[in-house]
């Protein structure tokens, strides 16, 4: 089985660009305290990356 990343959001995206917001969005995060669970692929860790200050990132097994 792959690993998953349990991805939270923690912080608000008001004031961030807007590409950052498409982002959250693209993660399925509409408010602060929204969690998801993607697969680990590239194209997740990509999406974390853009927008690691909003985020808390936890890899499930």
């Amino acid at each position: 089985m792959a690993k998953q990343l349990k991805v939270t959001q923690i912080k608000s995206k008001v004031s961030e660009k807007q590409n950052q917001r498409d982002t959250l969005r693209s993660l399925g995060l509409k408010r602060i305290g929204d969690s998801v669970v993607r697969d680990d692929t590239p194209q997740n860790r990509g999406y974390v990356k853009t927008v690691a200050h909003l985020v808390k990132v936890e890899e499930i097994d």
